[in-house]
């Protein structure tokens, strides 16, 4: 069966609100017509599921699990019952909002790695007013890298932009750096960018140099690639910029009787700009380099983000994002 005809498996007990959010964002997932199953206990907890399909399992991995150790033991788990769904060939994606380390982990073990690839990263769409997103590799996979790793993230991002983005031309790839001049940056970003500067990267990738963290919502490049451990913290931080910010003008618009009546003009532009701000318009991150398309979404993810990361997962493995994704690395070789 194609990959765009089998449904999604969504984990039914992964995140902060699960499982009322997570059955509530598959119902109306289903009911925009995206095929989706639940993957969670069959005992009724689910509550109201409706129509929906439940693949069961009986085993939870908490949010502050260690995920190795959760994934080896508890092997009847929503997340593992949902990666191995991927694997059969039973489900197009899998999709979950619970401990981030166990979904990269269930992944990896149970899809396995693409051929080629050294390290599997995540990618995650940053929004850019007016426009239309950044992808950032890698969000927290790997906190400590190797040069090579960083061009084959290159290389996954640019292929991961194409297949969620389109546009005809090759994706502008930079590196995250504390400079944009060549001299800039640790042993890490100097080594990689003389190997993207050298076309380590193939024809598929289209090295532009490096970029700072002030540039990440600009639009000046289309994927910015860093470790794991500098785009998580880059990540956080915009995200607790974006809540202080959003915290603060909520203050000012509602100081004065006068502020409050310029605020009713002014409303319905901002309401507009903090949707396409809001983190859960994106449907949440991909786990990439693993054989089978795992998007993963935060932690608090609401009906809404949801609906948008089962919509993602399935989007993208109607498109072949995976055979996009090895075929990238393969250029590499």
């Amino acid at each position: 069966m194609a990959l765009g005809r089998l449904p999604v498996a969504l984990d039914a007990m992964g995140g902060d609100r699960a499982p009322l959010e997570i059955v509530a964002g598959a119902l109306d997932a289903a009911a925009e017509g995206l095929p989706v199953v639940l993957v969670g206990p069959a005992d009724g907890s689910l509550g109201d599921v409706a129509a929906l399909e439940i693949w069961p399992a009986t085993e939870v991995i908490g949010m502050e699990e260690d995920p190795g150790k959760g994934v080896r033991t508890k092997k009847d788990s929503s997340l593992v019952r949902a990666a191995e769904s991927v694997r059969d060939g039973r489900a197009s994606a899998m999709v979950s909002a619970g401990n981030t380390g166990a979904a990269m982990a269930s992944a990896l073990l149970r899809m396995g790695r693409l051929p080629g690839v050294s390290r599997p990263c995540i990618a995650t769409p940053l929004p850019v007013p007016g426009g239309s997103h950044t992808v950032m590799v890698d969000a927290g996979a790997n906190a400590d890298c190797q040069p090579e790793w960083l061009v084959q993230f290159a290389q996954m991002g640019g292929a991961f932009y194409s297949a969620r983005y389109g546009g005809s031309g090759t994706p502008r790839v930079a590196l995250l750096s504390i400079g944009e001049e060549s001299s800039k940056g640790n042993q890490l970003v100097k080594e990689t960018r003389e190997r993207l500067e050298s076309g380590a990267g193939g024809s598929a990738v289209d090295f532009v140099g490096n970029v700072e963290g002030r540039d990440l919502l600009t639009g000046r490049v289309d994927v910015v690639v860093t470790d794991g451990f500098t785009g998580n913290v880059a990540l956080k931080a915009l995200e607790g910029a974006l809540k202080m910010f959003m915290h603060i003008l909520g203050g000012v618009m509602s100081a004065s009787e006068e502020a409050k009546a310029a605020s009713e003009v002014l409303l319905p532009g901002l309401l507009e700009a903090a949707e396409a701000l809001d983190p859960e318009s994106t449907g949440g991150a991909m786990l990439l380099g693993v054989a089978g398309v795992c998007v993963i979404s935060h932690g608090s993810s609401s009906r809404k983000a949801i609906v948008n990361a089962v919509r993602v997962g399935h989007d993208l493995a109607a498109r072949g994002i995976v055979e996009m994704l090895a075929a990238a690395v393969r250029s590499e070789r």
